[in-house]
């Protein structure tokens, strides 16, 4: 993703705009938005005000408004960042990969993600409890393009005998509310989680909750061993 250089900006602007900007040179667009990300994970979008924003992120209380236009403006620029910045669930492209295959990359994948960007995962969790208009802009953008991806799979695995018939709706909890493992530390190191934690020892703790989820949705899939799996883990 292109991310304009609208913060670097030098002593040399004039008016409102170039007094705020003069007060995050040393500040990236991407880290505006992580900043941005890390807050509303944290806080909720309705407990985060735009003055505790402009305090995480170190800017002017001015900055939301006077570059986003609105705090939920500044939301979706946030979440278009941090998904884009995720392992896209998208299909293998290898011909020869079976529908078993498929479901357990996709899972594996999704669990990855949470595993690597845990504030994405917090911020998707608070909005899926409450309706509002930033669920259906979740829903709309990045969920159902999901669930259609998923459809089609699951319905040749359950025609094949393959899965019992579920609701789209129970499969997506049953893959997605397990995921809080990856990212409730507090629990999970009292539960006896070792320490120090790593992204390597994170993305095998992944990959041991999606061999335990689809041994329950799909228990005749034995193809863990030679399953093409997500990219290496990235460098401590």
């Amino acid at each position: 993703m292109h991310f304009p250089d609208i913060l670097l900006r030098g002593p040399e602007d004039s008016g409102r705009l170039g007094r705020v900007e003069t007060t995050v040179q040393s500040l990236s667009y991407p880290d505006v938005l992580h900043r941005g990300l890390e807050a509303f994970a944290e806080l909720g979008y309705e407990q985060t005000s735009v003055r505790e924003l402009a305090r995480r992120i170190g800017v002017s209380h001015n900055f939301i408004n006077d570059r986003h236009g609105s705090k939920i403006a500044f939301w979706r620029a946030v979440v278009d960042y941090a998904c884009a910045e995720l392992d896209p669930l998208q299909l293998p492209e290898d011909e020869n990969c079976t529908d078993d295959e498929k479901l357990a990359l996709i899972v594996l994948r999704y669990y990855v993600n949470v595993a690597r960007n845990p504030a994405v995962h917090r911020l998707l969790v608070d909005e899926f409890s409450r309706e509002s208009e930033r669920l259906n802009y979740l829903y709309e953008n990045y969920l159902l393009p999901n669930a259609e991806l998923l459809g089609p799979i699951i319905d040749r695995l359950v025609a094949a005998g393959r899965m019992a018939p579920v609701p789209l709706y129970q499969l997506a909890f049953a893959i997605v509310g397990p995921s809080s493992a990856m990212v409730q530390g507090p629990f999970a190191r009292r539960l006896g989680r070792p320490e120090p934690v790593t992204t390597a020892n994170l993305e095998q703790w992944a990959e041991g909750l999606a061999r335990l989820v689809l041994g329950g949705v799909l228990p005749s899939f034995q193809g863990w061993d030679t399953l093409n799996r997500p990219g290496a883990a990235a460098p401590e």
